[in-house]
């Protein structure tokens, strides 16, 4: 009985295979490499525009992040299983909780904690927590991984790394200004040629004004936000179902239409939203920041897109959304103003703006468009060759004075052929190799190889810790 259960055992190890949760990945350290190249070069511009670090947990309550992303937004959620089901009360709990949850009532028997959905949410309510010991404005950056339970596909990750740049505590349009500096000058350092999209809420707002009542606002903004991906047709089904009559839609599809350069598009929007002081007030930032920007340059990167709804309800302001240009991708990066964001935990009258980038998706169009920097997986400069215990211990002293002066050096770790070695030098993409033989450790002497150029240099060990790789 033994040898069957142990069998059976075996049969079930043996045909269960290691898989990921659908929507999460592995990354290999040539992955890594190129990853951490985008985070440390936008970190650099974050710094560079005087933003400090902040980090939040992976989970918060649920009801931190319940309701904040529209109706939509809350699906998305990761919620967390309760622990201590080990506990016979809390089970008991659990199992009162689970059949609350199928007579289609709220219980917080069953999950009291989520994954975060963004980090925009978890640092207004930092903020709110700690709004009396902070210094305003305050301008803090993130860069942390969020989890979303959308579908899987190219592009969109059940689990991504966002880099957020936020200030709080001004409502001057200058932190506008100096946000879209920010991803202009990230992009092109990282050579990723881009448009910044802008918009503005107050603008929506004029239009839903005009349309029936500021009520109609989110119904709006969630079918405009799907314009792109479903076409007028399918938006115009959803306005239908929204009970926007047939004089609205045109309004709302004239609104859609308008092109042009940038002064031409506000123009003609200024026309179509009348004396609306909201809509007025709206095509003013706009002018603001691109004003702004028209003496930097970057106005030729700025683009008014009255198309841009961005779906989150919290957004009262200028609305951004960044699109590299000829590159198969959906936005790469989006953000706007949200004035009444830390009100929502009991903090009212702090004003906030921020932007986020999307490294996964930035990722992938660097990799689409041969970005990276060609010398980016290099992290071994130096390798040396291990030809014998009395030689390693001797390749080893150099190689500790080389690290000594910041070169990444390694030494392998077998006695081995030439070829062996040779080879991982070169799988490992490592450009010099130290051999240290018999013969040169009698003389005190290595040979040094570049293994791309073939260049071969024989010095002493007391120079070498001075040679220039």
């Amino acid at each position: 009985m033994y040898l069957k259960n142990l069998s059976l055992l075996h049969k079930f190890q043996t045909m269960s295979k290691p898989s990921l949760p659908q929507g999460t990945r592995d990354f290999n350290a040539a992955t890594v490499q190129k990853r951490q190249f985008i985070f440390k070069t936008i970190q650099t511009v974050f710094e560079t525009y005087g933003f400090q670090p902040l980090e939040t947990p992976a989970m918060e309550n649920l009801e931190t992040l319940m309701g904040k992303y529209g109706e939509e937004g809350d699906k998305l959620i990761f919620k967390i299983l309760n622990n201590g089901l080990d506990n016979p009360q809390k089970k008991e709990q659990t199992l009162e909780g689970v059949e609350k949850l199928f007579a289609g009532k709220n219980s917080t028997a069953i999950t009291e904690r989520a994954l975060r959905y963004d980090l925009t949410i978890p640092f207004a309510r930092y903020v709110a927590m700690n709004h009396g010991s902070l210094s305003f404005p305050f301008k803090r950056y993130q860069i942390q991984p969020v989890w979303r339970a959308d579908r899987p596909q190219k592009g969109r990750y059940r689990e991504f790394y966002q880099c957020d740049a936020d200030v709080v505590g001004s409502e001057s349009l200058l932190n506008e200004v100096d946000l879209v500096a920010v991803y202009l000058t990230a992009f092109q350092k990282l050579n990723l040629p881009v448009e910044v999209k802008m918009n503005n809420r107050k603008i929506l707002l004029a239009l839903a004004q005009i349309c029936g009542g500021e009520d109609k606002l989110i119904d709006l903004t969630i079918a405009i936000d799907k314009l792109d991906k479903i076409g007028w047709e399918k938006v115009k089904e959803e306005l239908d179902n929204k009970n926007f009559s047939e004089a609205q839609q045109k309004i709302i599809q004239n609104y859609l239409t308008i092109e042009g350069s940038n002064a031409e598009k506000l123009n003609q929007l200024s026309i179509l939203l009348g004396n609306n002081e909201m809509g007025l007030k709206g095509i003013e930032e706009i002018n603001y920041v691109l004003d702004y920007h028209a003496q930097t340059g970057m106005d030729k990167h700025l683009v008014a897109d009255f198309t841009l709804a961005r779906g989150l309800n919290y957004y009262t302001g200028m609305i951004f959304e960044v699109k590299a240009i000829d590159a198969q991708m959906g936005s790469i990066g989006g953000g706007g103003r949200y004035n009444d964001l830390t009100s929502l935990f009991g903090v009212p009258n702090i004003a906030g703006v921020g932007i986020s980038f999307g490294v996964d998706r930035i990722y992938d169009v660097m990799e689409e468009k041969n970005l990276f920097p060609s010398t980016i997986g290099q992290t071994t400069e130096v390798l040396f060759f291990n030809l014998g215990e009395g030689e390693a211990k001797a390749a080893y002293l150099q190689m500790m004075q080389l690290r000594d002066k910041k070169i990444a050096c390694e030494i392998y770790p077998e006695k081995s052929k030439f070829d062996k070695q040779f080879k991982y030098a070169e799988k490992k993409g490592i450009p010099n190799v130290i051999i240290i033989g018999t013969e040169e450790l009698a003389k005190s002497e290595c040979t040094v190889k570049n293994i791309i150029t073939g260049k071969q240099t024989t010095l002493s060990l007391s120079d070498l810790s001075n040679f220039e790789f």
